[in-house]
């Protein structure tokens, strides 16, 4: 354990939305006449260019300011005259000791950094000098906001605070909690904390839709804790961040043999709240299909020394083999069916249920051919229905309890139970009374009713006489 991963076989350069440092591989090309919307947000523009390019434009823009302010002192100069009496004690000039180009520019140096040495200075001898001057303040001050604004805000960018921001450089699936997991590592270097540090992952993969449309580099969420609040991060030692594959998730069919047919990237991305600054910083990464490995686990690297806890580093990207099924979750999960024991069908039952249509229509069969006085006189033609209704719901029971585990059924027998004695008074009722009656009617009528002529036991000898006759 704790080895670096076994690196996979070498495959064709792979192509990747982003980097593992984060950068998206994006160009935007064929804007046409958009490109004057950079032009609009002007300052975004200069703060979003390299650093080299900066420093050229903040270099540019200082150089040719100077030179442009300096030849103007240097021109009014010029048209005065100054130029040509400057070392004439009786003459007073627009701007003492300016008598060339070189000392018209330390001039405009010298008020634009407010040196003042003294030497050369402005009179009130010059109202277009000073009409100057007061352009070169304003003029001055916007150039100095610009630019310094512009530099103090590319250097203070976040983008740098993630670059202590550590991802591990490989993820891996393997089992935690029972549960087939996808899982990386996220780790922060400095001892300043990442307020209110949230992550999501997003799967890139290409996909065409059931009407034909094909999709580049679909963009699908992936689920690592949204719903549990687990994607809120305290991020003061590393985590290992779980995406747990079920039904729901993405890799549902993703299985050890198909991964490496696969084509997706995963992208992850951090953000919170840099503490020292409380600006927001934003750290990305990405792992493709052959930066996945199966049936691995991340080593420990938390260890608890003497008043403090510990965090090697050295092992953060390391791994181990464990155990883990080569199987997706839904091969899993139909094996897991299959394997099963099956519930019997309810075959019986319906059968049962026919048998009871059965006698229940052979009872009304045998009611039509009784004659009209005698259906009259007992006017409860129904009951051997009711009667076959509870035996025939007391013989399911029976049967669905005969499903039912051991215990189950140790607990249904019980002696008081009202299911037993609800069946045992219907028993009773379906064995004596009813046996009775049916070997008290003669032959003909025993066969036709199947011993379902229940009520005529009861009868007075006339009526029980009448009818023997009249089916004999």
């Amino acid at each position: 354990g704790g080895l670096p991963p076994p690196r996979s076989a070498p495959r064709g350069k792979r192509q990747r939305f982003v980097d593992k440092n984060g950068r998206c591989n994006v160009q935007h090309g064929n804007l046409g006449g958009e490109t004057s919307r950079y032009l609009s947000d002007l300052f975004t523009t200069l703060v979003d260019l390299k650093w080299r390019w900066n420093l050229f434009i903040f270099i540019l823009t200082y150089t040719v300011a100077w030179l442009f302010m300096a030849s103007m002192w240097w021109v009014i100069a010029y048209m005065r005259g100054d130029l040509n009496k400057a070392h004439d004690d009786s003459y007073t000039p627009c701007v003492a000791n300016v008598y060339n180009f070189p000392s018209a520019f330390l001039f405009f140096i010298e008020t634009e950094a407010t040196i003042g040495y003294g030497y050369r200075y402005i009179t009130d001898k010059c109202p277009e000098g000073i009409i100057l001057f007061l352009f070169q303040s304003i003029l001055g001050s916007i150039v100095d906001a610009f630019l310094i604004g512009c530099m103090f805000i590319k250097m203070s960018q976040p983008k740098k605070r993630a670059e202590t921001l550590m991802f591990s450089e490989h993820a891996a699936i393997s089992m935690r909690d029972g549960k087939l997991t996808l899982m990386f590592r996220v780790g922060n270097l400095r001892n300043s904390h990442m307020v209110s540090a949230q992550i999501r992952c997003k799967l890139l993969k290409s996909r065409q839709t059931p009407e034909g449309e094909f999709l580049p580099l679909d963009q699908l969420e992936l689920d690592v804790g949204f719903s549990t609040g687990a994607d809120q991060l305290f991020l003061v030692s590393p985590l290992t961040i779980c995406h747990v594959i079920d039904s729901k998730s993405p890799f549902y069919d993703l299985s050890q043999r198909s991964i490496h047919t696969e084509q997706f990237e995963i992208v992850v991305i951090l953000e919170g709240i840099v503490e020292t600054t409380g600006m927001t910083c934003q750290a990305r990464t990405s792992y493709t299909e052959d930066e996945v490995l199966w049936g691995h686990r991340f080593f420990p690297v938390i260890s608890l020394e003497e008043g403090f806890f510990k965090v090697d580093y050295s092992q953060f990207h390391a791994t181990f083999e464990v155990p883990t099924p080569p199987y997706s979750v839904k091969e899993q999960e139909e094996m897991l069916l299959m394997s099963s024991p099956l519930i019997p069908p309810a075959v019986s039952n319906s059968k049962e249920r026919n048998n009871s249509v059965e006698c229940l229509d052979g009872l009304d069969e045998v009611g039509t051919k009784l004659p009209s006085k005698l259906q009259k006189i007992t006017g409860r033609d129904d009951f051997p229905k009711k009667l076959l209704r509870m035996s025939s719901t007391t013989s399911e029971k029976a049967y669905s309890m005969g499903d039912l585990p051991m215990k189950l059924q140790r607990i249904s027998s019980v002696p008081g139970n009202s299911e037993e004695k609800l069946g045992s008074k219907t028993t009773k009722m379906m064995s004596d009374p009813m046996s009775q009656s049916v070997a008290e009617l003669p032959p003909k009528l025993q066969k036709l009713s199947g011993g379902g002529g229940r009520m005529e036991g009861n009868l007075p000898p006339k009526l029980r006489k009448m009818n023997s006759d009249r089916f004999t």
